[in-house]
């Protein structure tokens, strides 16, 4: 018999209307001959009611005692679904994260599940009952309630329809399905119909609104079709999947994370392990870090700058400090009045112009960009908050956003079965090993035909990068990375990397550049090596580039500039280094390669 998992977020089901509406969709579904697993979150705002209410009580509460309480909105939410199903003429059973049989490690608040057991779920489902699991929550070994974190009932819907080997995954939620940015932002987005897993996952980190990014890791690493439908109509919505329909356009989507905090590390030395001592500590509290930038090291030493979310910036400041002070540098700027701008697209690997006309347009808007990073399919930009939507729909419109034509899919894909057994295996050595939500690498490789120049202290003021790389592009040279690294409100560092055979043309231009703007100098490399690691879901997962920052550290390597994304973490150094430095990363991350 199919299986179809459904989950309904808070939205779905924040009156016992809508509850109501929630169990006639799932009784539907039974009625057609499906077994239904329903997934559910905490009625509309209890969760930020509870958290208020801590904050009332303790500023800073505990972090085990905070999962003790917002476990309990979603065991309200699912005792009243299964009272409405019930009233329906339909047998329902409701079950707690922990009477499942979701085990997780012990991280409050941000846990991750290491295994589901199947057991009761089949039983009951085999016994005629619609099962109404507790999104979001699991318990650890110690018989501890644990969380996995806002969105996390979105990882439980696809991590449940892994392990049961559901035909369908149901993300209901209160809007139609995915869009080109969220559509409570900006009301001109597109509705997408099919999107891939590489591009949601990029979009899902950067604050889309409409999934979890770890629900997508989990349906890209286990083979789970999601589709993200509205509770208040029965329009097709979107499904995600491994192709794309957007996979021709150089942008297919475009996002605005709002609530982020710049931290600056000044004077500390340019040695190897320099990278590894300032992120390490933070990696061990969990704290999700996001843009990191290093500037080219002056006198012996370097800058270094990253955000994590607004709600963590005490708590990393305290961790650094320590490292920070031992290695004689200082946190030289705290700013969280800063959003980060991105464009998405799986196109902008294929096409060239792409960063010039989001600078540009940027530009154009008096935007000013305090960084940048870029990636194989993400631009993202940093800019003063009060600017950000703005800047949202700004790109939004220049790369066209506001008019995709989307095709309704003729079927909704069902789940692949052709290598069913494959998925279940890994589930299972994975459940037995390391935790379903451990690590998984696709590839580490090197990149050693590239150049590397810097422009130091340049004018940071809206248009300067548009112009820069407007005549880079001009000059015929392909860029491939771009960082913009920060040095103060009033200058910048700007980096970028290119095919080797290119760089007397780009080492012209930037020298011009340099003249023409006032900048510093130009400092560059002509023989660099780019070492990448790409995999599912690695900037969620803290420990990858910790992992490749200390193997390299104990190699003697040391780091020039970076940049990281959902699917691949890649690091520049010194050319002579790339063989030795792929190795030491092949070694440090053996276990986790597919």
């Amino acid at each position: 018999m199919p299986l179809v998992v459904q989950k309904f977020g808070g939205t779905s089901v924040a009156d016992s209307q809508k509850i109501l509406a929630a169990a006639r969709k799932a009784v539907r579904a039974h009625q057609t001959g499906n077994q239904v697993v329903m997934v559910v979150s905490a009625m509309g705002k209890n969760t930020d009611t509870l958290i208020g209410l801590a904050q009332e009580v303790n500023e800073r509460p505990p972090a085990r005692e905070m999962d003790m309480l917002l476990s309990t909105g979603e065991q309200v939410s699912v005792a009243l679904m299964a009272m409405a199903i019930d009233s329906l003429g339909y047998k329902a059973v409701s079950l707690t994260g922990a009477q499942i049989g979701i085990k997780t490690d012990s991280s409050h608040t941000k846990a991750r599940i290491h295994s589901i057991s199947t057991d009761r779920i089949k039983t009951l489902l085999n016994e005629g009952n619609i099962v109404i699991a507790a999104g979001f929550q699991g318990i650890d070994d110690n018989l501890n309630i644990t969380t996995l974190g806002r969105g996390g009932s979105d990882t439980t819907a696809v991590a449940l329809s892994a392990v049961l080997g559901a035909d369908q995954c149901e993300i209901y939620t209160d809007v139609d399905g995915v869009y080109t940015t969220d559509p409570r932002v900006l009301p001109e987005a597109c509705l997408v119909r099919q999107v891939c897993y590489d591009e949601m996952l990029e979009l899902a980190s950067l604050g889309a609104g409409v999934l979890h990014s770890r629900s997508v890791e989990f349906g890209k690493k286990f083979n789970v079709p999601i589709h993200v439908r509205s509770s208040l109509s029965d329009v097709p919505g979107s499904i995600i999947v491994d192709d794309s329909e957007t996979a021709a356009l150089a942008v297919s989507g475009a996002a605005l994370t709002k609530d982020e905090a710049l931290i600056s590390v000044f004077d500390v030395p340019d040695v190897p392990g320099t990278i590894f001592q300032i992120f390490a500590p933070i990696a061990d509290k969990k704290i999700t870090v996001d843009m990191i930038v290093q500037n080219v090291a002056e006198n012996g030493n370097t800058a270094v700058s990253f955000t994590v979310p607004r709600n963590e910036v005490r708590d990393a400041i305290d961790a650094i400090q320590p490292s920070v002070e031992k290695m004689g540098g200082r946190i030289g700027l705290v700013d969280e009045n800063v959003s980060k701008v991105s464009v998405v697209g799986l196109g902008m690997a294929e096409q060239t112009g792409v960063a010039n006309r989001m600078f540009q347009t940027l530009a154009n808007a008096a935007v000013n960009m305090e960084i940048i990073t870029t990636s194989e399919i993400k631009i993202s930009a940093l800019v003063k908050r009060e600017q950000a939507l703005n800047a949202l729909r700004t790109v939004h419109s220049e790369f066209a956003l506001d008019k995709v034509e989307s095709k309704e899919p003729t079927q909704l894909p069902s789940r692949d079965t052709s290598n069913q057994v494959n998925v279940a295996e890994v589930i299972e050595r994975l459940q037995r090993d390391t935790g379903m939500e451990s690590l998984m690498i696709d590839d580490i490789s090197l990149d050693d035909s590239q150049s590397r120049i810097t422009l130091s202290k340049v004018p940071n003021a809206p248009g300067i990068a548009a112009q820069l790389f407007d005549r880079i592009a001009a000059a015929g040279v392909f860029v491939d990375m771009i960082v913009q690294s920060y040095a103060s409100s009033q200058i910048a560092d700007i980096t970028f990397t290119m095919p080797r055979e290119q760089f007397d043309n780009a080492i012209t231009v930037a020298n011009q550049v340099c003249e023409d703007f006032g900048c510093d100098k130009v400092d560059f490399k002509k023989t660099i090596a780019k070492l990448s690691v790409s995999g599912v879901g690695l900037r969620s997962h803290t420990g990858v580039a910790i992992g490749m920052f200390q193997a390299l550290s104990d190699a003697n390597i040391n780091i020039e500039t970076m940049n990281t994304s959902e699917v691949r973490v890649n690091v520049i150094v010194d050319g002579d280094s790339g063989q030795t430095g792929i190795q030491c990363l092949r070694d440090a991350f053996r276990h986790s390669l597919r």
